[in-house]
């Protein structure tokens, strides 16, 4: 992996969040888990390059984001759909993903990342705060993705590392 400039990133977000997805991991010094994300953003944000991801309260994720101050965002070929599956639908609470995936952590920044992906992400938390219901302006995307009123977490984190293969 080449540690890269942001500004120098070629990818489409859109394409790589939607179809390809990412792996987004926390780690709290006893292990890591990662968890699939599909939703969430790249830009800048108080004039720094900043990623947003979202999160579920009943995410095993959630607990570790919440407590610490790093995270990474892994994005992979398409060789690894079958482990971004798993760790989409299973919890780290039950099972450990990153042994049931194969994956390889490497924890030489700041948040663990994986030896397989093909483009890294690594944040410092600068901002989370949890969805209000009351600030939907479109009520029916409320009342389509929250059903059990189990709002997202934004977390907004500022770009330190990113890394390329």
């Amino acid at each position: 992996m080449k540690k890269i400039d942001p500004k120098t990133l070629k990818e489409n977000f859109f394409s790589l969040l939607d179809d390809r997805w990412a792996l987004l991991t926390a780690a709290d010094g006893a292990g890591c888990n990662p968890m699939t994300v599909s939703w969430g953003g790249t830009g800048i944000l108080w004039n720094r390059p900043v990623a947003t991801v979202y999160v579920r309260p009943q995410r095993y994720t959630k607990g570790l984001l919440d407590r610490e101050k790093y995270f990474s965002l892994s994005f992979f070929s398409e060789d690894q759909r079958e482990a971004l599956r798993l760790c989409g639908a299973k919890s780290g609470r039950d099972m450990d993903k990153v042994k049931a995936c194969g994956l390889t952590v490497v924890e030489d920044l700041s948040a663990p990342y994986f030896a397989q992906a093909e483009l890294v992400l690594v944040c410092r938390k600068l901002y989370e705060q949890d969805f209000d219901p009351a600030c939907f302006v479109d009520q029916s995307l409320d009342e389509k993705n929250y059903p059990g009123k189990d709002y997202h977490r934004m977390y907004i984190g500022e770009i330190e590392a990113v890394l390329q293969k």
